[in-house]
């Protein structure tokens, strides 16, 4: 009976418990799928499902499968992935299974623009877009490298092998002397300050590249605005073009954790042809005198493999990705420790991202929040030792056995008071290891984007920017009281000098965005109208001058501790985007700048910009074809500035506190008085009016496509820093507008994908450039007939400063301005003899002529990928032709004089070996024998890598990819590397080869862990 009173309560629970867990899985519904390749048939990983008007959402795994769980009331699913565009599915019961068509270049993909988006197939400028799975592989230090190669027209150099040295970037030549080359980069709408502080040699004190700070990992596209018609809604900064970089955001959906580490080895592949222990020996046996051969040691010390070193280095990045309700969220953290090839060399980052991407009010109202944050801990190596290693004596030991100076060899004179000889070159190794020169810079940047769209005007968006970007460059530079270079008796030496600047730049931006079908006239029209508003602020500390034991040295107190430099940019822009049939497309911007750089009368400038594009594909004639699949032809003409380089009020008197040994006595007081500097009054930004002639084509489907462009690019009111009359001005030179150059140029890129069945896909990409730089006039001052140009390049090693190059009208920048060298018979080159060019008798600067240009004109870059099955393998190929050297190291140590000309014995070149010269002839400096072709081949990465998908049943995925890079240069150069950067190494000349820090082959292994 008991057994009967409480069966029913139990079925009675039962069902209620049954009752609510209906009622809870009643509010989801599970679908899953696969996805793969409309033509091979392969799973497709790594595609986002979303279900549409929501933010739920997933990934597809390995092998192409997916699961989701939707609201009831959705029936459509999402489908989107990088080559495969988007699309969209039914739900019909609880499996879904679509196969997705690849196109290459799919003309409905959404390209990044300034101030918004657009379409490709919309595009009217020249805009290339590389994306993540695009980039270059292997151990990418700053974001810059990413791309080497990858863009026509583009030009990414190395700056050198030190770890985040970053890259010099030019696109299409550049178009300045001597202000900025840089495009103007923007991160997630931030327009990042590039710019080197009066008085400063980096823009971030203690970091080797501005970019160093953005973790390679984080980014997801690059798009480069290469002509006036597309950057010039950037107005001032956009002369140079511009690269916008769009970072990894959110895409809800499951919580996904990414791990990936990347352990390499790099060995330096190349060393400086010096003379031998046993060669050094015999020269100075033969040629020196019995001092000098007595100054000779018995050891054999290569003093290039005492100062580099096998670099390790690992990299290791996190990420944490998913989505909470209406909450689309991305965190990684990164982690890099890379050692140099040079001894002492380190660099450790670490970087935190964060992106947020909700959506409220039915998703009229989208929030996009970034930030970025890194900070570096790094030592720089003292890279005076790769002179001191060429020079120093390679008969001596590397250590002397006694206490003093270390315990590292150093010349010794008795007679004078600190017991050392009085020279330039230290022992090598103790260069390294007695310097020490730490810094812990930081930097973030981030932004908030609000974009509402209007409920009475759904058409019409109101978007808010705000940002900032704010770095603290911070360290100090520390040589030990027994180092040579600062040996002081009474232990009262060294240095331990501190350095810090900060620089706090703030960004607000408001514009209106209205899109709008207009069917009945089969037209549609987006227009963007907005404000700018950018401040840069810094901070400069100035600091005493400090002994190694912190004792200040006396009379360097400075006269300010900080110094503030400030200037402002407020904008007005505007575009219009027009479209008729889909088929005939007009873009028309304006953007109008004011700059606190500039006085009243040129304080505002007016940038324009227009072009118009014609989709020939939509035409009746080819709209069926099943050969040719797009073809566009654009043309497009544009007006943009330059300001970067101008000195903060150098258009107005100032007056600056003289320098201590300009002081005034009075009694036993020394004053230092105040005293006017040079200015310019009618100083304004240069400007550049591009015009682009493109044409867009693609075939088969686009397995085939590409671009042909030509360009001409127009600079006036060149800046550069010109003499001033004797009593014109406060100053001997200032900066002034001079002139006007060209760059004229062609760019081809194809890309195509010869293989897609089942098993194989092979996709190559293919880009060339030509570019033709040209100064067409530059001022010449009131009554110097003599006028030729602006000389530039210094030569190491002159007396009195000799160059290298001129700028002068009718020749490229940086073009050799040397004298031509007489050859004998034998065809070797005889010293100090050169050609009388204007037959005058005398051998002067009338003699020297205008040769070749360091910079190149034709430049190429070639990428192959291969995938067969799970296994992948590609490489990439870059040359550069028509670019010379000046070898420096050469003409400064190639000679006799470098050996037995100074206190003590130094080493050289063994160049000596083939000129036999004597050396201390100045003019020999400027012979255009050291002048050499470093046109060159080189594979910049080959890379091989295995998928295992997923590890037996459970969600994990790997992958491992091995990667080689600076695989091999071919070249005739004979010098260290054919490429040399125009950067401070090179005191911002490229082609002047001396002490160049060597880029080093790196070997690598990473792993790829997903679930």
């Amino acid at each position: 009976m008991k057994m009967k009173k409480r069966l029913p309560a139990r079925i009675k629970i039962l069902f209620f418990l049954l009752f609510i867990c209906s009622a809870i899985f009643a509010q989801k519904k599970t679908i899953t799928g696969k996805v793969t390749d409309v033509n091979t048939g392969s799973p497709l990983q790594g595609v986002s499902v979303i279900a549409k008007g929501t933010v739920a959402g997933t990934t597809t795994g390995n092998d192409g499968t997916f699961k989701i769980q939707v609201a009831p009331e959705v029936n459509i699913l999402v489908f989107s992935m990088i080559g495969y565009g988007i699309h969209e599915a039914s739900i019909q019961g609880g499996t879904v299974f679509i196969s997705l068509t690849p196109i290459n270049t799919n003309l409905n993909d959404i390209v990044v623009i300034g101030y918004g988006t657009a379409k490709k197939k919309d595009l009217t400028g020249s805009i290339s877009t590389v994306n993540e799975k695009d980039f270059q592989k292997g151990v990418i230090v700053t974001p810059d490298q990413l791309i080497v190669g990858k863009v026509a027209g583009v030009s990414v150099v190395s700056n050198g092998g030190q770890p985040g040295s970053g890259s010099t970037i030019r696109i299409r030549g550049g178009s300045s002397l001597n202000a900025s080359n840089d495009p103007l980069i923007v991160i997630d709408g931030i327009p990042i300050d590039n710019e080197i502080t009066p008085g400063q040699t980096s823009a971030i004190p203690g970091a080797g590249s501005p970019l160093s700070f953005i973790n390679p990992n984080d980014i997801e596209t690059f798009t480069v605005l290469k002509d006036a018609s597309a950057s010039a809604i950037y107005g001032t900064r956009a002369a140079n073009g511009v690269i916008i970089i769009t970072t990894k955001k959110g895409r809800g959906g499951d919580f996904r954790v990414n791990f990936n580490t990347l352990n390499s080895v790099g060995t330096i592949t190349n060393k400086v042809d010096v003379l031998t222990a046993a060669q050094f020996t015999n020269i100075i046996k033969s040629k020196g005198t019995p001092a000098q051969i007595a100054m000779l040691g018995t050891s054999n010390t290569d003093w290039q493999d005492q100062i580099y070193q096998t670099a390790l280095g690992t990299t290791n990045n996190i990420s944490f990705s998913g989505g909470i309700k209406n909450l689309p969220y991305r965190l990684s953290i990164g982690y890099q420790n890379q050692n140099g090839v040079l001894k002492t060399d380190n660099l450790t980052r670490t970087s935190a991202t964060l992106a947020m991407n909700p959506s409220f009010f039915e998703n009229h109202l989208k929030v996009n929040l970034n930030v970025l944050g890194s900070w570096e801990n790094t030592r720089f190596a003292n890279t005076a030792a790769i002179g001191s290693a060429i020079s120093f004596d390679p008969t001596q030991p590397v250590y002397s056995g006694s206490p003093r100076f270390g315990g590292y060899y150093e010349w010794l004179d008795p007679t004078a008071p600190t017991g050392l000889r009085n020279l330039v070159v230290r022992n090598p190794l103790g260069v390294l290891e007695q310097t020490h020169n730490t810094s812990t810079p930081v930097r973030s940047i981030g932004n908030i984007q609000l974009d509402y769209q209007l409920h009475f005007l759904p058409d019409l968006h109101a978007i808010v920017n705000a940002g900032y970007d704010y770095s603290n460059g911070e360290g100090k530079s520390y040589t030990t009281d027994s180092a040579a270079s600062n040996y002081i008796v009474g232990g009262t030496g060294g240095q331990n000098n501190p350095y810090k600047l900060t620089n706090d730049n703030k960004i607000f931006e408001f514009y209106l965005n209205y899109v709008k079908d207009i069917k009945s006239i089969n037209s549609r029209i987006d227009v963007t109208a907005g404000y700018s508003y950018n401040d840069f602020l810094a901070t400069v500390y100035n600091y005493p001058t400090f002994y190694a034991d912190g004792t200040k040295v006396a009379n360097s107190t400075p006269a300010f501790p900080f110094d503030k430099p400030e200037h402002t940019l407020i904008s007005y822009f505007g575009r219009l985007n027009y479209s008729y049939k889909d088929r005939y497309l007009l873009t028309a911007t304006l953007r109008r700048d004011g700059s606190s750089r500039f006085g009243p009368e040129e304080k505002w400038g007016l940038f324009p910009s227009a072009a118009v594009a014609w989709n020939i594909n939509d035409e009746e004639f080819l709209r069926d074809s099943k050969t040719v699949s797009s073809l566009r032809l654009r043309i497009g003409y544009g007006i943009t500035g330059q300001q970067d380089g101008i000195p903060n009020y150098a258009y107005q008197a100032t007056y600056a506190l003289s320098d201590s040994n300009a002081a005034y006595q009075f009694g036993n007081e020394y004053y230092q008085g105040y005293r006017p500097g040079g200015y310019n009054p009618s100083l304004k930004w240069e400007q550049t009016a591009t015009t682009n002639i493109g044409i867009d084509f693609g075939f088969l489907n686009n397995r085939i496509n590409g671009s042909l462009e030509f360009y001409q690019k127009k600079t006036s009111d060149l800046l550069n820093n010109i003499p001033q009359p004797a009593g014109s001005n406060f100053s001997a030179f200032f900066i002034a507008n001079v002139g006007n150059m060209t760059n004229k140029g062609v760019e081809f890129t194809i890309n195509a994908q010869p293989i897609r069945d089942k098993n194989w896909t092979w996709d190559v990409g293919f880009n060339i450039s030509y570019n033709k730089n040209n100064i067409t006039n530059l001022t010449v001052l009131p009554g110097d007939t003599s006028y030729i140009g602006f000389p530039s390049g210094n030569i190491a090693g002159g007396i009195g400063g000799q160059f290298a190059f001129i700028n002068a009208v009718g020749t490229p920048k940086n073009t050799f301005y040397l004298y031509q060298q007489v050859y004998d018979k034998s065809g070797m080159p005889i010293e100090g003899v050169f050609t009388d060019k204007n037959g005058d008798g005398i051998i002067n600067q009338s003699d020297l002529y205008k040769g070749h240009p360091a910079d190149p004109t034709v430049y190429f870059g070639f990428s192959t990928n291969v995938n067969y099955k799970k296994w992948n393998a590609g490489f990439v190929l870059r040359a550069s032709f028509g670019n010379y050297n000046y070898n420096n190291i050469y003409s400064q140590t190639g000679n006799l004089n470098q050996f037995l000309g100074n206190a003590v014995l130094y080493n050289g070149s063994s160049n000596y070996l083939t000129t036999q010269f004597k050396g201390g002839n100045s003019q020999q400096l400027l012979s255009d024998y050291y002048v050499q072709n470093s046109s060159f081949l080189r594979m910049d990465n080959f890379s091989i890598g295995y998928n295992f998908g997923q590890i037996s049943k459970s969600k994990l995925t790997l992958q491992i990819t091995g990667v080689v890079q600076n695989v091999f240069v071919i070249t005739k150069y004979t010098g260290l590397d054919p490429e040399i950067a125009a950067n401070a190494q090179t005191a911002g000349n490229p082609g002047i080869d001396n002490n160049l820090y060597p880029r080093p082959r790196v070997y690598a292994l990473g792993l790829n862990l997903g679930f």
